[in-house]
Formats: structure tokens, C-alpha cells, sequence
């Protein structure tokens, strides 16, 4: 078996040489630093996986078991690590399976490049083998998309990939490069992009704004502040904390947003959209001002447009301004990073406390803890929680882990008991909501922060979906945590089978293998917990570990996630039971 190793040799020099297009392809990748690819090989795209082999000491492939695999680690390296992620695929089917990752990496702003192999050029259009429109495909799922149909297209459009991906709000990249533009030869040289014409990936922040923005913050009385992912891509943790402190403003987050402040800060107040937090999603249609920082108003956010925060100013600080008005109007829009946005801001903030409108959240959340929260996180009934896997998880981890999960109900429970006390710890698929996502996305976690303890919760369901990608924990020894929460069901589709649909369980009930037995077939320490009496020290003996373990664990089957607010409804109608 192979041990990964993270190298971080780089040639930033200029190379100037005759080599062929798949070589090229290499020292592109190393000329943008990259040391670390995930892929599977295939017709059309060997020319470069050849020239992989040839550089080995420089950069390190990972086989994933399938191409989707390969998307999502990449999705969770980049998550992790804050570089860009790269994944490698043949033509046709191979390109295809990135697809859904692809899609995932749009919506959730994940800085990729993909790179695919083609046909080649004097066969494109003719139904070759294996030969699929991956650009047409992908055209709606990504930030940019290029076909090379010559070698000596190579470097150009390799550096404006990876300047593309990375800059502004991120996005995914698809290069597809025809054979023929792999074989041939050409004189080489690269250099990276620093712009290009008609694309302005960070708006210059409008002084003005900032200033009729910070007024309506010193003026109200009822601020609340709503970040999103946004604070974490453009590395604005400290200014928001900043900002929250001398403002005295309550702040909630969305999912993607999660880690950004820590769990327990006083003004943190929890988690907003559908299983948010009580306080938080009332109280939305309650404040006079509300601050929206780097988050887009998702519906699972709004719940009902015709009813969300009707009674607030809303500013919206977005470096995206095809953002701006989409959704939500905003009466003040504020453009640009959110680093630079809110550096410009804390000057012209007064300090306040508003100490009557947090009793108000306090008060709420006493209200979520004794009717949810204490029932989830210390049960006394007889079957297991999610929630108390996750607390016990917390203190184990001491609240440092890295958190992936997958889609589901174990999504929102993780997302709503998980504690984190630093930043880039909450991976998770918001937007797309891909089962599948969590395994490789752990894994691509954490080869991109191999000091970090990366724990994977799953759903039965999800963890099915990609289950495969245990071969690249065997065969490379990545030392994730997994931790199946089993509930035998598809378990958020049959909470709303029982809450909307008179309890018709149609196709929701699971028939699952022995996990634990797979788990040991792919050479993973593995156990299964079934009573709360074995959890802590199943716990406590997972994250001690030094290598890869599976833990499953049996919760109770018709166990729902509260607070809810039903599709479509409004935020301030959450639902305790």
C-alpha cells in the first residue's frame, strides 16, 4: 500500500522547452503549485497520465474509485487548504461522472480545476468513441469552461483556469484538451495570469456605500447580522469578529458559513434556514436592520420571499453583484471582498451593546433548549440521538475537528450541535445537497490539512453512494474518521413522509450490508455502537486513533430534526415538534 505524502516542491521558474502538450499539462499544474491531483485514467487523457508517471517525486496522484470521488476530494482539499482543487478524467463517461461535482463546486463557490481528456480534433462531432459535448454539458455548472484542440494552447489557458477558479467569488473550471493537442509538441513556456480583459472578480468597494451602511447600523435598534461563506473565502474571520464586538449587532450564520466565529462566542446566536436555530429565524422578521455579509439568501435561508424580513433595511455585503437584488432586494449594497469591505467599515462603527434585543435571543434559545436542544444532546429515552454522537464528538475533539457531512438529517444535526473553534471546519454540500459528498470529501480534507483531525458523518443512505472511495483510505492510508449514524431509512425524506405525506414510507426503508464488515474489508478498524452505555468510549477510542476507523453507530429510526420550517413557509413559523 501506498502512504500519501504531501509534497511541497514547486518550480516557479519560467520553463522554456520543445516538450509535447500532456507534459506541458504537468508543468502547468507544478508552475501553479500544485502538488496533489485526484483522477482516474482513461483513454483519451493517457498521453498525460504517462507524463504523470514521470513525475512522481513532484506530484502525487490519488486514484479515486470514481470520478465523482475525484471531484469531491478535490472539493474538500480546497475547502481545507484554501488552494484549488484539481481533478483528472477521460473522456465521455469519465467526464460525465464529474458532472454532479462540478455542480456542487458552482453553487457552493469551491475554487477546481478539472481537467479532461477529448477525442481527437479531426473526430469531434462525429459520435467517436467515448466522445461526449462535455463542454456544452458543463457550461451551466461551471464559472468557465474551455476545449484546447492544440498543444500550444496549453499554457494560456491552463494559467487563466487557474486564475479564473481562484479569483473573486470562486467557482469551478473545466479544460477539456482533444488527443491530438496531447501528443503533439510545441515550445513551452509559462507564465501565470493576473487578469483578464472584461472579467473583474473583486468589485472596488463604493466609500459611499460603506458609509450610508454604517449610519443604518449605528442608527437601529434591532440589528441582526446573517454571514455566509463569503467571511471564510475572502479570510475576513477577524473582521467580522471585529465588527460584532464593537457593534454589539446578535449574528446568526448559514451552514456554509459555519466556524467562521467560534461556536461559543457570546454574540454568536446560532444557525439560520430551515433546522436553524429558534431565535435567529424568528427574530429575522422581527429586526430593523439586517446585515447580510458574503451569504446569497438561499430559499432554505428565507423560507417564503413574501414574508422575509419585510420590516428591515436590509444591506447586503456580497463580492458578487449578480447577487445583489437576486433574491432579496437590498436597500444598501455594499461591493467587493469581504475583508476589504469590512476593514473600510469598523472605523465608521460606534460602540454599542443593544442588551434588551439580545435577552430576546437569550430568551428564545431558552425556550429551543428545553423543548429540542437538551432532548437532542442528553436524551433520556432509550435509543440513541444523533445529537448526542455529535456533542460526544465535540468534547472528545475538543471542539478542533474538521466536520464533513454528507446530505440529510445527520447534515442538520451536525451543522446545529457541531462546535468549532477555528475556521474552514464545517465542509459540507450547501447548495447542491450531493449524498454522496462526505467520504471524499474527507478524504481531500484531510490530505489538504493532514494536522487536523477530520471526522466524516454520514447517513446510511449517503454513505452508500460512494462507499467505493474506501479503496483510496486502504490503498493510501488516509487516516479519517468515519462515523455512520443509522437509522435504516432515507431519513430525511421519510421525516417529510411522516410530517407531510400521512406517514406513506415509499421507498425510504433500507435494507444495509454489515458496514462494519466492509469497513474491515478495506483493512479500517471498525466497531458498531447500538447503546449509549458504549458511546463515549467508542468515541473517545475513534478520535485517539492514529489511523483510518469506522464507527457506526444505531440511532432510532423515526428520530426528526426540529426546529423545521416547512418549504415555503415563513421563517418566523418554525415548527419545536
Amino acid at each position: 500500500m501506498e502512504t500519501v505524502k504531501i509534497k511541497t516542491e514547486v518550480n516557479p521558474k519560467k520553463i522554456k522547452l520543445k516538450i509535447s502538450g500532456a507534459e506541458a499539462i504537468i508543468h502547468c499544474l507544478l508552475g501553479e503549485g500544485v502538488d496533489l491531483l485526484y483522477g482516474y485514467p482513461g483513454g483519451a487523457i493517457m498521453p498525460v497520465y504517462d507524463e504523470l508517471y514521470k513525475f512522481q517525486d513532484k506530484l502525487t496522484h490519488i486514484l479515486t474509485r470514481h470520478e465523482q470521488g475525484a471531484t469531491h476530494a478535490a472539493q474538500g482539499y480546497a475547502r481545507v487548504s484554501g488552494r484549488v482543487g484539481v481533478a483528472m478524467a477521460t473522456s465521455g463517461p469519465g467526464a460525465t461522472n464529474l458532472v454532479t461535482g462540478l455542480a456542487d463546486a458552482q453553487i457552493d463557490s469551491t475554487p477546481l480545476v478539472c481537467i479532461t481528456g477529448q477525442v481527437t480534433r479531426h473526430l469531434l462531432g462525429s459520435d467517436a468513441f467515448q466522445e461526449t459535448d462535455i463542454i456544452g454539458i458543463s457550461t451551466p455548472v461551471t464559472k468557465w469552461n474551455y476545449q484546447i484542440t492544440e498543444a500550444a494552447e496549453i499554457p494560456e489557458i491552463m494559467a487563466k483556469a487557474f486564475y479564473i477558479a481562484k479569483s473573486g467569488r470562486p467557482g469551478p473550471v473545466l479544460i477539456d484538451i482533444t488527443k491530438n493537442a496531447q501528443i503533439d509538441e510545441f515550445d513551452f513556456s509559462y507564465e501565470k495570469c493576473t487578469a483578464v480583459r472584461s472579467y473583474n472578480p473583486v468589485p472596488k468597494p463604493n466609500v459611499q456605500s460603506i458609509e450610508a451602511a454604517a449610519q443604518l447600523i449605528n442608527n437601529a435598534k434591532k440589528p441582526l447580522i446573517v454571514w455566509g461563506q463569503g467571511i471564510i473565502l475572502g479570510k475576513a474571520e477577524e473582521e467580522l469578529k471585529a465588527l460584532i464586538e464593537k457593534s454589539g449587532v446578535p449574528a446568526a450564520w448559514t451552514i456554509m458559513g459555519a466556524s467562521a466565529l467560534d461556536s461559543e462566542h457570546p454574540l454568536n446566536v446560532g444557525m439560520v434556514g430551515m433546522h436553524g436555530n429558534y431565535a435567529p429565524n424568528v427574530l429575522t422578521n422581527e429586526c430593523d436592520v439586517l446585515i447580510a455579509i458574503g451569504m446569497r439568501f438561499d430559499d432554505r435561508v428565507t423560507g417564503s420571499l413574501d414574508t422575509y424580513a419585510k420590516q428591515a433595511t436590509v444591506i447586503h455585503f456580497e463580492i458578487d453583484k449578480a447577487e445583489i437584488n437576486k433574491n432579496v432586494r437590498a436597500d444598501v449594497a455594499v461591493l467587493g471582498n469581504s475583508r476589504d469591505t469590512l476593514e473600510l467599515l469598523l472605523p465608521m462603527i460606534k460602540e454599542n451593546k443593544h442588551e434588551a434585543w439580545h435577552s430576546k435571543f437569550k430568551e428564545m434559545y431558552k425556550i429551543e433548549f428545553d423543548q429540542v436542544i437538551n432532548k437532542d444532546i442528553h436524551p433520556t429515552k432509550e435509543g440513541l440521538t444523533m445529537g448526542e454522537v455529535i456533542e460526544q464528538i465535540n468534547v472528545e475533539s475538543g471542539q478542533k475537528a474538521v466536520i464533513v457531512t454528507d446530505v440529510g438529517q445527520h447534515q442538520m444535526i451536525g451543522c446545529r450541535y457541531a462546535k468549532f473553534k477555528q475556521s474552514k471546519s464545517n465542509i459540507t454540500s450547501g447548495g447542491l445537497g450531493t449524498m454522496g459528498f462526505a467520504l471524499p470529501a474527507a478524504i481531500g480534507a484531510k490530505m489538504g490539512a493532514m494536522e487536523r483531525e477530520v471526522v466524516a458523518i454520514i447517513g446510511d443512505g449517503g454513505y452508500q453512494m460512494t462507499i467505493q472511495e474506501l479503496g483510496v483510505i486502504f490503498q493510501h492510508k488516509v487516516p479519517v474518521k468515519i462515523v455512520v449514524l443509522n437509522n435504516d431509512h432515507l431519513g430525511m425524506v421519510r421525516q417529510w413522509q411522516e410530517l407531510f405525506f400521512d406517514r406513506r414510507y415509499a421507498s425510504t426503508v433500507m435494507v444495509n450490508p454489515d458496514f462494519v464488515k466492509i469497513a474491515e474489508g478495506y483493512s479500517i478498524e471498525a466497531k458498531r455502537v447500538s447503546t449509549r452505555k458504549d458511546l463515549k468510549v467508542a468515541i473517545k477510542e475513534m478520535i485517539a486513533s492514529k489511523d483510518a476507523y469506522f464507527l457506526e453507530v444505531k440511532v432510532e429510526k423515526e428520530d426528526n430534526v426540529f426546529p423545521m420550517i416547512p418549504s415555503g413557509a415563513s421563517v418566523s413559523e418554525v415548527r419545536l415538534k
